[in-house]
């Protein structure tokens, strides 16, 4: 049995601690409210996972000292903005061995960072040895009801990635290594643009032919912006990328989709994001991607697009015909070049 301590307690945090005690580990979760973690210890959580009968041998407490008192591990299951602040919190009372996995997928605002970069400049880069980012598709609401899921435990140690693996398998949830860790954060985080932009276009009326070219044209700028910041290509084949992918465009699970359907069909940004009633952590990553996509000279013309409907006021019927009447291109540029 593996003592875990599960920081946040949102849908995400609270599926992923029913997983973990199911697989007989010892789970204690932090919530920030007590009226949430009353709920909890109650045997559901009916703010964020509802219909979802939680194994009783999951603790909630608002007092993080005790959450993480003698624990093995901690999963920060909280937004990635908050993951810095959190982390700081939590600093005071973790071992100093301890394996960290984080779960939100999302670049931090302020300084465009990784959250393994966030990670290791609070602790330092020897944390990175005992770091795991677990990411794949996978909703909150049917991982709650052990309908079948895969995912990714990425680490640039793959020993601590196995021993997430063998923390969270089970005959519901089957979780695969990679040593990308680069990979799967961005591959994790960018999605939620390409989501968002497949929203609008839903909210316009438009249909599975503008799904399927605004995702797989997505992917393509996804790995062009993955790899030019070091990571492998074929992460984005996996289930982090194009898995993740899938799943956030598709499914009305997905945040990110049904924030940007909501934009597609008139309302601003934050009445779009109030409709969701959660956060949507695709509009802090697409002025992030987009900055970055500036800094590396990356063409991410999706990004863009969205980002110009999101921040700069452009319509989003306007963005998609400007998608459409860019100027010819060949499919894969990289091929070409190297004929």
């Amino acid at each position: 049995m593996t003592k875990v301590a599960m920081i946040g307690a949102g849908s995400w945090a609270t599926a992923l601690a029913q997983v973990l005690a199911q697989n007989n580990n010892s789970v204690v979760l932090w919530a920030r409210r007590d009226e949430l973690a009353q709920l909890i210890n109650e045997g559901e959580n009916k703010r964020y996972l509802p219909g979802v009968r939680l194994n009783p041998s999951i603790v909630a407490s608002t007092d993080l000292e005790k959450v993480l008192y003698q624990a093995d591990t901690v999963v920060f299951g909280v937004p990635s903005h908050g993951f810095r602040s959190m982390l700081k919190e939590a600093i005071p009372f973790m071992k100093q061995d301890m394996v960290i996995i984080n779960v939100a997928k999302g670049l931090e605002e302020s300084t465009h960072s990784r959250l393994s970069e966030v990670c290791a400049s609070e602790l330092g880069e020897g944390a990175l040895k005992r770091y795991v980012v677990l990411s794949g598709p996978s909703h909150a609401e049917e991982v709650g009801l052990n309908i079948p899921t895969a995912v990714v435990a990425a680490s640039q140690d793959i020993k601590i990635a196995e021993f997430v693996q063998d923390l969270f398998m089970s005959q519901d949830f089957r979780v695969y290594t990679n040593p990308d860790l680069i990979g799967v954060e961005l591959g994790g985080a960018l999605k939620n643009i390409i989501a968002l932009g497949t929203g609008i276009a839903d909210g316009l009326g438009f249909g599975d032919n503008t799904k399927a070219a605004m995702m797989t044209r997505g992917l393509a700028e996804i790995t062009r912006l993955g790899y030019s910041m070091g990571a492998n290509l074929l992460t984005f084949a996996g289930l982090a990328g194009v898995g993740d992918l899938i799943v956030t465009c598709t499914s009305m699970h997905s945040r990110n989709r049904r924030c940007g359907i909501a934009i597609g069909q008139g309302k601003n940004i934050q009445e779009a994001i109030g409709s969701v009633n959660m956060v949507v952590e695709g509009i802090r990553t697409t002025g992030v991607a987009w900055q970055l996509a500036k800094k590396q000279g990356v063409e991410m013309p999706i990004t863009d697009q969205t980002y110009r409907v999101l921040f700069q006021g452009l319509s989003p019927r306007d963005a998609v015909l400007n998608l459409m009447g860019r100027g010819k291109k060949n499919e894969v540029e990289e091929i070409v070049l190297t004929k």
